[in-house]
């Protein structure tokens, strides 16, 4: 099987007159298992149903949305790989100059109704052009209703799950309502939607109104009378309007939300929105081992589709094509983290098998040079759920895993991960297997032994290791639902020690987020002076995103932590963010005048001077 097709013509040639589902994607047309349309599209056709795809669509026009027909059953809309805004804007709100998901990377290129790739127009030529609209997915919608009408819209993705109720949005700096009601669409999927997506085209097919589809689990719907529900078996949210007008709000309906977000556990959430309700459903259960080998089994081209080729292809490809996705899920539990609300707590593993399987396909292609770029997930070392009740009756909602402190029913052996990639060093063809995708090094120092440890260091570190203690203030931690200072400084050490023991020259590379919530300018100097006395010059920081769906984006929009309604200090201003983060780049010349600046806001004029502790001089 070839790509998914993406005109009337491919399907024809196919001999279908009409296709089921029409796939929209903010998206370059990617075929592999990390982009989520090619995975939803795979998984439709591996049940009968045909898909036609339209990627990067033109957001001005609907004949781009008109090119493979009018879709039987629904329209599937997504805005791609991440969320709309964070492709298109940084942390500071400033347009991105390229864009990974587009072909060549080139934030103007879009599809037209005739086919081809071409800018989107133009009035300035020195300014940077973005074809990828605000709220794609809200934009996409609307088109695809203006292209055919009375055709379903369903929407999924990543911006679909994220803004699935109530949410605030960073970008207006609002509190904005279900994106299902501002796209005027039918249904949202939430999650990573292969059962539900199934479910549904079955029951589209049965003649099934996709308005009135109840019960199906990871989607949204909303209804204008009362949702017919049993007392007891649902959970009442706060109002949109409350938690638009009022902090706490806000709070308590992020904290309802957090605590309801275990598909073993959770019950539908029912929120009223300007006097209609919008209806979760739970979420839908994690697959089991055998349907995930299944999903990922199938047949993928591992390319861009080929009108990319003359823009040099689509530069988010180049660090997935060669990585195998091992497992699915996260109980790190990070509070800036989305993971949660969209592929759950509870680890969801594929077989060694299968692994195995892909990483012989993977050897066998022609510009395979013998690299396994990364074997992981969310998070590398988490293979299997954190503890025998995540299996059985879901995620604790009233604790986290790790942080502050491990939980005592833990299980830290890791001897599955360590066997896993010593398979895959003896597949024929690969030469090294890297992992990228992050460990999580708290778990690490929790194994049993230090079997795992070991082999990582000695034979799957590309020469750096890349890390994420993110912050070094223990009350900072706390609030992000990281481990103590403690903890990655004793990894810091092993990581070093063991290098040594083994003659390898290789390093860490720690990732840092300034002004979080909870950081001050305080905390931000005592970050500083970790790094001028680790020696540590970090090319690269990040400040915090405050993206849709996050514990520490509640924080940031109501200075309140909503699992304990303590107040929470948050660094607004851009004055103040742009100084935390100058901190973390002391060096840096261009950073002189504003770490002088917050240096003497805060007192610390100790700092300034020609002295070996000092900061600047």
């Amino acid at each position: 099987m070839a790509f998914m097709s993406v005109n009337a013509a491919e399907l024809s040639a196919r001999g279908i007159s009409q296709p089921d589902f029409v796939l929209v994607t903010g998206d370059a047309y990617v075929d592999h298992p990390s982009f989520g349309a090619a995975l939803i599209g795979r998984v439709l056709q591996a049940e009968g149903w045909s898909v036609g795809l339209i990627a990067r669509p033109d957001p001005g026009s609907a004949d781009a949305f008109r090119l493979c027909g009018q879709p039987r059953l629904a329209f599937l809309v997504t805005s791609g790989n991440i969320d709309s805004m964070v492709a298109k804007y940084t942390a500071n709100r400033r347009l991105r100059s390229e864009d990974e998901y587009a072909p060549g990377g080139r934030t103007e290129l879009c599809l037209r109704g005739d086919g081809r790739i071409v800018p989107v127009a133009s009035g300035d030529p020195r300014k940077t052009v973005h074809a990828r609209p605000d709220r794609a997915t809200i934009a996409y919608a609307a088109r695809c209703r203006e292209a055919f009408k009375g055709v379903p819209v369903i929407l999924g993705g990543i911006e679909a799950s994220l803004r699935r109720l109530s949410h605030y949005d960073y970008w207006s700096d609002t509190v904005r309502r279900s994106i299902l009601l501002d796209a005027k669409a039918d249904l949202v999927v939430y999650g990573m939607g292969e059962t539900a997506i199934l479910e549904i085209a079955r029951r589209l097919n049965a003649g099934e109104s996709a308005r009135s589809m109840e019960g199906v689990r990871g989607t949204v719907r909303w209804t204008s009378s009362d949702p017919v529900l049993p007392p007891g078996s649902f959970v009442e949210l706060p109002t949109f309007e409350a938690v638009r007008d009022d902090a706490r709000a806000f709070a308590e309906s992020f904290r309802l939300q957090y605590l309801n977000s275990d598909a073993r556990s959770a019950l539908p959430l029912v929120e009223r929105t300007e006097g209609r309700w919008v209806v979760q459903e739970p979420p839908a259960l994690p697959l089991p081992a055998r349907e995930l080998d299944r999903v990922y089994g199938l047949h993928f081209e591992r390319e861009a589709h080929p009108s990319c080729d003359a823009f040099g292809g689509v530069p988010g490809l180049a660090e997935v094509k060669f990585s195998i996705a091992s497992s699915r899920g996260c109980f790190g539990a990070c509070s800036f983290c989305s993971l949660a609300f969209h592929q759950g707590r509870v680890v969801q593993a594929r077989s060694h098998d299968s692994i195995l399987a892909e990483a012989r396909s993977l050897a066998a292609m022609p510009d395979f040079k013998g690299y396994i770029h990364d074997v992981g997930g969310p998070t590398a070392n988490f293979r299997k759920p954190a503890c025998p009740g995540q299996a059985k009756k879901g995620a604790c909602v009233d604790r986290r895993c790790l942080a502050p402190e491990p939980c005592p029913s833990l299980e830290t052996d890791q001897g599955d991960y360590d066997a896993l990639l010593r398979k895959l060093r003896r597949v024929p063809g690969v030469r090294k297997v890297f992992v990228r995708s992050g460990v999580r090094f708290d778990y690490l120092m929790l194994a049993p032994d230090d079997s795992l440890f070991r082999e990582l260091v000695e034979h799957h570190v590309s020469g750096q290791l890349k890390v994420a203690p993110e912050h070094v203030s223990d009350r900072v931690l706390r609030l992000m639902g990281k481990p103590p200072r403690r903890v990655y400084e004793a990894f810091a050490e092993k990581f070093r020690s063991v290098n040594e023991e083994l003659g390898l020259k290789q390093y860490l590379v720690p990732y840092f987020i300034s002004a979080h919530p909870g950081a001050t300018l305080d905390d931000a100097i005592e970050l500083a002076e970790y790094l001028r006395d680790s020696g540590i010059a970090p090319e690269q920081v990040q400040d915090f995103y405050p993206t849709p769906g996050t514990l520490s984006t509640c924080m940031w929009r109501t200075g309140l932590d909503p699992l304990t309604m303590e107040s929470v200090y948050v660094a607004k201003g851009d004055r103040e963010r742009t100084m935390q983060r100058a901190l973390l780049q002391y060096r840096k010349g261009e950073n002189r005048a504003l770490v002088l600046e917050a240096l003497r806001m805060a007192g610390r004029t100790d700092l300034i001077g020609s002295g070996p502790d000092c900061l600047v001089r």
